[in-house]
């Protein structure tokens, strides 16, 4: 587990997160920077950070190679890795058989190959520090089918997240490695328009709660997770009550 007395080279804990430069995953950024934390944030394309404890790495997460480029510039840079976020994700809403060759290599290929090689590197990493914790972001729709739009491919690999969290959870606790996820419902980002948002266009898809989330609460449940060292295992719903209200 991640232990606050552990500092990398530069007096700081250090967090990777994937899908670093915009939306959750910028929300991430801050959050753990706010703490504190130095940050190595990745993305297909992201720029350079003028803050000297943020390191960035550009480059497509289902490549191994950019794998390799994150672990080992985060290595370089700071010395160490505590915590890494898998927060690449794309989604792509299509009756199931309509779904192309294309979609499923990049579906796939970011959702579960991204998380696959980076988080191999950094596990790798983490076993010789004895500590380290693995946050993925998983999706309600994993263990809620949505009625109203289909997500058969997201669903297939976002329930992949959830299905690996348990297994190396268990796998690695007595070498002190965390491993959680995070299950997001629907959560307002820029990446679509604001009438996305409204009542109307979100008949019959508002959980519980009555409302969309917001990237802030999907941070403060990633960050809820790093502050709980005897939480491993766990899917954590930020879903507006989704889960429980079908």
């Amino acid at each position: 587990m991640s232990d606050p007395g552990q500092q990398s080279d530069t007096g700081h804990r250090v967090a990777i997160v994937t899908g670093g430069s915009k939306g959750i995953g910028a929300g991430l950024v801050e959050g753990y920077r706010q703490r504190g934390w130095a940050v190595v944030a990745n993305a297909l394309t992201i720029e350079p950070s003028n803050d000297p404890d943020v390191l960035t790495v550009a480059g497509d997460i289902s490549e191994q190679a950019t794998a390799d480029r994150i672990i080992s510039q985060a290595i370089d840079r700071f010395g160490r890795v505590d915590t890494l976020v898998n927060n690449a994700g794309v989604f792509v809403s299509k009756p199931f058989t309509d779904y192309t060759a294309e979609d499923y290599a990049l579906v796939t290929g970011v959702n579960l190959a991204g998380f696959f090689w980076v988080t191999q590197r950094a596990i790798g990493q983490m076993l010789k520090q004895h500590s380290g914790h693995v946050v993925n972001i998983s999706a309600s729709i994993a263990d809620r089918a949505d009625s109203v739009e289909p997500t058969a491919l997201t669903a297939l690999t976002k329930g992949g997240l959830a299905a690996v969290t348990k297994s190396l959870a268990v796998e690695y606790a007595s070498r002190g490695i965390r491993v959680n996820a995070v299950a997001p419902g629907i959560i307002q980002t820029a990446r679509h328009p604001a009438e996305s948002y409204t009542p109307e266009a979100l008949a019959g898809k508002l959980p519980p709660l009555g409302r969309v989330g917001q990237v802030s609460d999907i941070v403060e449940g990633v960050l809820y997770l790093e502050s709980a060292p005897y939480v491993t295992g766990e899917i954590l719903h930020v879903d507006g009550g989704r889960i429980a209200g079908k």
